[in-house]
């Protein structure tokens, strides 16, 4: 698993041992950076339910001002932070170990490009999207990607968030949500 380009271009991350952490695959990772590469320099990124922190770093390596990861795994967490290390990236990045759905409510700042990939077993992308559409987190402009299986529906949400795309790379879909300008989200 490398940078693909930027500021990190062709770094080696590490990876987590065993099967609990399931990594983006490369063919995913190329697509969906192909999707927003006009979107990231500059730009505040979360990547909740981090894992090694890879889409994360793509986008610090690629010019994004700053990046939160989440993880509830103390590893995950090491693993980022060494990461980070490596790329030469800790210094426009903050980790928070914790769960991410207690980060979602927590959180009083807003995001340009959110990234949301939880293990699949567990129903957490959905509720993932509500609580971010709920608390409004996504600035306007705002990008959030949804890595999911391939069948799997993802919510609709109310305006100003609507589905951009749905890409699909074999088992695995990437479903992109806009937040719109000028409108706010009320409950």
């Amino acid at each position: 698993m490398r940078v693909i380009t930027g500021s990190a271009r062709g770094r080696r991350l590490k990876e987590l041992e065993g099967m609990e952490t399931r990594p983006t695959t490369d063919r995913v990772k190329e697509g969906m950076f192909s999707a927003l590469q006009f979107d990231i320099e500059g730009r505040k990124v979360l990547d909740l339910f981090a894992g090694t922190g890879q889409l994360g770093i793509e986008c610090l390596s690629r010019g994004a001002a700053s990046a939160v990861f989440v993880d509830r795994r103390k590893d995950a967490v090491a693993l980022i932070k060494e990461n980070l290390k490596t790329t030469e990236l800790s210094h426009k990045a903050k980790v928070v170990s914790g769960d991410s759905m207690e980060y979602l409510k927590g959180v009083r700042e807003k995001f340009d490009i959110i990234f949301l990939d939880p293990p699949y077993a567990e129903e957490l992308l959905e509720s993932a999207i509500a609580h971010i559409a709920r608390f409004d987190i996504l600035a306007p402009h705002g990008i959030m990607a949804a890595e999911h299986p391939v069948g799997k529906d993802l919510p609709a949400l109310a305006p100003p968030y609507r589905v951009q795309r749905t890409y699909r790379y074999g088992k695995i879909a990437l479903t992109l949500y806009r937040r719109d300008a000028n409108e706010t989200n009320e409950e």
